[in-house]
Formats: C-alpha cells, sequence, structure tokens
C-alpha cells in the first residue's frame, strides 16, 4: 500500500512565531537580509548573494525585463518567463543586462522633420520631457540633438513647428563620450547645470542618458545588486524540452542564474537538463531546479547538481495542480522537511543548497515564517503582479483598479513545456487560472514596506540575519481558535460611510 505522512500537510498561516530576547542593537537598520542564491562549499562565499530574500516568479504576467530592473535595484533578481520564443526571451535579459545602473537608454526619439505635435504626443505616451532627436527616430540613430520642455513654449509655438527648428542642436549640446563612469557623468551635470547628459559613441550615436534625478534615485538604492561590471543581476527560466538551444542563448545574452520552469521536479527530465549544463559549461552557469515538497526530491536534485533548490507544488493564488491533480503539499510542511534535508545533505558533503520558497505566501509575515523554517529566499507571483512595474494590463473593473494575472498552466500562458511528461506538445488540462489581482501601485513602495515588517518581526525575535533567524527562531504550531484571536474580534469596525454625530 502507498506511504502515509504521519503529520497533516501545513500551511504558513498555522504557524506563529514566538518573539526571543530582544537587546538594543535589535533596530531594522540593523538588519540584514542578506542571502546566498547558489551552491557554495563549506568556508567559501557563495558565487551569486541577494540583499533580499525575494524572487520574482517565471511568469508571463510577471517577470519580464522592466520588472527585473526595478527588482534589482530593491536587491532581488527577476527570473524572465520563458514561455516565449527564445529570441524574445534573450532580448530581455540582453536589455537588462545593457541597462548600467544610473545610464538609461532613451524611450523618447523623434526625426529633426517631425514636429512639436509628434513631441508633445510622445511626451504624454511616455511621461518623459526630455526627447533625443536622431537620424532616423531611433534610440540607436546618430544624434542630431535634444529637446527639454525648456526648448518650446506650447502656448506660443504652431503644432506643426518642425522639431529641427526649437531642437538643442548636437554642436551646442555638453555630452560624454561612452565608457564615462557614473561618477565622472554625474560630476560633469553639477559642473553644467544639467539635469540630463547624453553619452555618446565614436560614431555620434546616443548610447545611453544619465539624469540628475537618477543620481538620486541611485543613492536611494543601496541594496541594488550589480554584477562585476556594474550590471543588473538577472535571471531567466528554462523548461526540459528545449533547453539544448534556449540556454546557449541565455548565457550569451548575459543571465546571471537559470532556474528550471516546471511543476513538479523530481524528475530525470530536469537532471539532463542540469547534465546539459554540466557538459557544456561547467560550475560556470548556475542553475536551480525543483519543485519539490520532500527529502526525496531534494536529495534527487542536489545530486543531480542543482545550484538552488524550489519548493512547491500547488500553493500558488491562481494554481489549482491540487485540484486538478490531487498532488501536493501544504507549503509549510514543505519547506520544513526540505530545509532539514538540506541541513543533513551539508553535513554529510560540506555543501550548502540555498532553497526557495515558491507558493503559499498570503500576508507580509508568512515570508518571516518560511525564512524562519530554513528558506534563503522567496519566490513570488501574485505579490509582484500588482505592481507598476509587472508586464500585464491595468484595468478599472466597477471603480476599482487591477492587473491582470493568469498562471503558467492556464490556457492563455499554454506553458505545456513546464508540465513535461513526454508525449504530445500541448497543454491537456489547466493548471492554473486567469484572474486579476489588486493593483498596488510601485514595486519600490510595497517591497519597503513588506521588508520592513519582515525585519521589524526579526528583531521581535532577538536576531539580525537571516541564518540568526533560522538558528535561534522559535516556532509555534496555532488552533483554528487562536487564529481568529489573532484578527480583530469583539469589537465594531468603523466605517467610513457612518457619520459621526457631534
Amino acid at each position: 500500500m502507498a506511504d502515509f505522512f504521519n503529520e497533516p500537510s501545513r500551511t504558513f498561516n498555522e504557524y506563529l512565531l514566538v518573539p526571543g530576547y530582544s537587546s538594543k542593537e535589535c533596530r531594522a537598520e540593523n538588519v540584514s537580509l542578506k542571502t546566498p542564491v547558489v551552491k557554495f562549499k563549506k568556508g567559501e562565499t557563495p558565487q551569486i548573494e541577494m540583499n533580499i530574500p525575494l524572487v520574482s516568479a517565471i511568469m508571463q504576467s510577471v517577470s519580464d525585463d522592466k520588472l527585473a530592473v526595478a527588482l534589482a535595484k530593491e536587491g532581488g533578481i527577476s527570473f524572465i518567463f520563458g514561455s516565449q520564443s527564445i529570441e524574445t526571451q534573450s532580448a530581455m535579459v540582453g536589455r537588462v543586462k545593457s541597462h548600467k545602473a544610473g545610464f538609461v537608454r532613451s524611450d523618447s526619439n523623434v526625426r529633426a522633420d517631425q514636429t512639436l505635435s509628434d513631441v508633445v504626443a510622445l511626451k504624454e505616451k511616455s511621461g518623459h520631457s526630455t526627447v533625443a532627436v536622431t537620424d532616423d527616430g531611433t534610440a540607436e540613430g546618430k544624434i542630431q540633438g535634444i529637446i527639454t520642455s525648456r526648448d518650446y513654449r506650447i502656448s506660443r509655438m504652431a503644432m506643426d513647428t518642425k522639431v529641427s527648428e526649437f531642437m538643442t542642436p548636437f554642436q551646442d549640446l555638453i555630452y560624454a563620450e561612452d565608457g564615462i563612469s557614473l561618477s565622472e557623468a554625474n560630476d560633469m551635470m553639477w559642473d553644467h547645470k544639467l539635469n540630463a547628459l547624453p553619452i555618446i559613441d565614436k560614431n555620434k550615436r546616443l548610447t545611453h542618458f544619465v539624469f540628475r534625478k537618477d543620481y538620486d534615485s541611485h543613492k536611494e538604492n543601496p541594496n541594488e545588486l550589480l554584477d562585476n561590471h556594474k550590471s543588473y543581476v538577472v535571471g531567466a527560466g528554462v523548461n526540459t524540452k528545449d533547453y539544448s538551444e534556449r540556454i546557449p542563448e541565455l548565457v550569451k545574452a548575459g543571465a546571471d542564474v537559470l532556474c528550471i520552469d516546471s511543476s513538479e521536479g523530481f524528475s530525470e527530465w530536469q537532471k539532463d537538463t542540469i547534465d546539459f549544463v554540466r557538459d557544456n559549461y561547467g560550475d560556470d552557469v548556475k542553475i536551480g531546479a525543483g519543485n519539490v515538497v520532500d527529502r526525496e526530491g531534494f536529495f534527487y536534485l542536489a545530486d543531480a547538481g542543482a545550484d538552488f533548490v524550489k519548493i512547491g507544488i500547488g500553493g500558488g493564488s491562481i494554481c489549482i495542480t491540487r485540484e486538478q491533480k490531487g498532488i501536493g503539499r501544504g507549503q509549510a510542511s514543505a519547506v520544513i522537511e526540505v530545509a532539514q534535508a538540506r541541513k543533513d545533505y551539508y553535513e554529510r558533503t560540506g555543501i550548502y543548497i540555498p532553497i526557495c520558497s515558491d507558493g503559499g505566501i498570503v500576508y507580509d509575515y508568512h515570508m518571516t515564517l518560511a525564512l524562519a523554517m530554513g528558506a534563503d529566499f522567496i519566490m513570488l507571483g501574485r505579490y509582484f503582479a500588482r505592481f507598476d512595474e509587472s508586464p500585464s494590463n491595468k484595468l478599472n473593473i466597477s471603480g476599482n483598479y487591477v492587473k491582470e494575472y493568469w498562471g503558467e498552466g492556464s490556457n492563455r500562458a499554454r506553458n505545456w513545456q513546464r508540465y513535461d511528461m513526454g508525449g504530445d506538445n500541448k497543454l491537456s488540462f489547466e493548471e492554473g487560472v486567469d484572474s486579476y489581482v489588486p493593483y498596488a501601485g510601485s514595486l519600490k513602495d510595497n517591497v519597503t514596506l513588506s521588508l520592513n515588517k519582515v525585519k521589524s518581526t526579526m528583531c521581535n525575535c532577538g536576531v539580525l540575519s537571516i541564518p540568526e533567524l533560522q538558528e535561534k527562531g522559535k516556532i509555534t504550531l496555532v488552533s483554528a481558535t487562536s487564529i481568529v484571536e489573532g484578527g480583530a474580534h469583539d469589537v465594531i469596525l468603523k466605517d467610513a460611510s457612518v457619520n459621526v454625530i457631534r
């Protein structure tokens, strides 16, 4: 007969952290959320670390190049979705890597023979007041001039005025040559009282802008995650079907770390994919694998050579794998068992393999619980889908702003590659839904708020780092009654629509 687990399959909602002794040093500003991403030997330093323990899910509605840059600025990693052509995914990775911190590619460009009307329309569309004038109207064209809001006044100029008549021509521009450092570029802006400095290559083509406002933004992002060349760190999802064609292109584009995107990772397909990486790149290319929910699955992927292991089946808000197939496990139970397996593996081999908790996060405090239970970092889909930077559409539904959010197993995504069991190249049935999530604003504001809660909770537990939380944290199982007690109860909540009688 089948093997039975003695314990019920539990979720994060069934646990609470118990406070520990807090010294005067236990303040949020003293907490480090630095965490390893890839495996390393005892006594060594991991080749890739993050400054915050958050990565974005490998999903069409979550992880594109725009979100990747925003998350890297905060210290995390986005895994660009793989359910697209190899060319478009590699291009997204390339755009992230070419987006040097502080250097911005121009997305507002016109030709000299266009008109003020075109400039105004472009500004309304992009929201940017600095427009590059190039010979072909693209960011790669030869620079002919620059337009800023100081170059024209709508109330005093005809809308059909040619750009060439009011732009600042190239010969009058103050610019820097390609290769200048960000520090040198900022010094030039201050010396010449500029708001924007164009960066020009030897062929007089515009490569980037440096903006004064981004200098302040750069200083506001002390956790930004950069590689040795000062480019943002980015990940990419791969599948177990076309990996031999996809992985070389992603590596060429500059992806820092890969992750196999699969609904269930305890399979020979994953070992084949990892073997391809090791045979062709050795340990130079980093690749995570998963998802698994128990010891056996972890040990299999660890022995196969995975650089990190992802945990979770059926816990995502748009995932219906458990409903459709009856497989999976409560996320808390899965993380606890795999974390113990990781500890046993480390003691046996001296190799530490980070684990990533994927799914099951409903409230911010669940992040802290996942970390305390042993996760090194957390993969989030719904959480990031709500933000301005996610690639999905923002809609107004019945007076409320929402963003579209769909699963990779939905008919909309049609990502049959992540359900690899051989056979036909098609999606047999859905394992994800198409939905909306409440719009939440900018990534930076929300991530800052969530991680402030994590840091505050860690201080309540008397710890200042994730490893310390995992070593000293105390966790209690809670009853259904205590869950009710934990919220507002036995009071009448104020309703904003109720008039106060004075």
